[in-house]
């Protein structure tokens, strides 16, 4: 389903939240001995509406009118929202083992003794949350993140 909320977003005013500068979170990930990639599964539609505002959401089929419960895709802020729940949610983690850039996340750590630690309390978080994310990409060599190869050592540009 995609709704066009062009409207809508003219009439929000702008969340100037900010996003993570990439390449410090690039930075903070090189030189970690293992990393867990995870992506919050439809990250979005795990942030319920403001119950007044649900209305504002609306779209109509062949059937009926309906309104999102969940946050859609396709509103201006949803980005800033979704990262400041992030940065609420694993404040006592980011930067010590865990980045976040709105719905991406690297779970780091430099031994592997302390790497299911690590895990387990991100995990817990999730949990507590009642947030789900889906399968974890574990890597100690190569991988591609937010535009960048993050290698045991140091980080390129994917473009490179």
């Amino acid at each position: 389903m995609c709704v066009d909320y062009t409207d809508l977003n003219k009439a929000c005013p702008k969340d100037s939240y900010p996003l993570p500068s990439i390449d410090r979170l690039v930075d903070r990930a090189s030189g970690h001995a293992l990393l867990n990639f995870l992506d919050a599964y439809s990250g979005y539609n795990q942030i319920m509406m403001y119950p007044p505002d649900e209305v504002h959401t609306s779209f109509i089929t062949d059937r009926a009118n309906y309104c999102y419960r969940v946050m859609p895709f396709g509103l201006k802020n949803v980005g800033a929202t979704y990262q400041r729940l992030m940065d609420k949610v694993f404040h006592q983690q980011i930067g010590r083992n865990k980045e976040v850039y709105v719905d991406d996340m690297v779970v780091k750590t430099t031994s592997a003794t302390d790497h299911a630690a690590d895990l387990a309390e991100v995990f817990g978080q999730i949990r507590r949350h009642n947030m789900r994310s889906q399968c974890c990409l574990c890597a100690n060599s190569n991988r591609c993140n937010v535009g960048h190869i993050t290698v045991a050592k140091s980080s390129l540009s994917c473009s490179e």
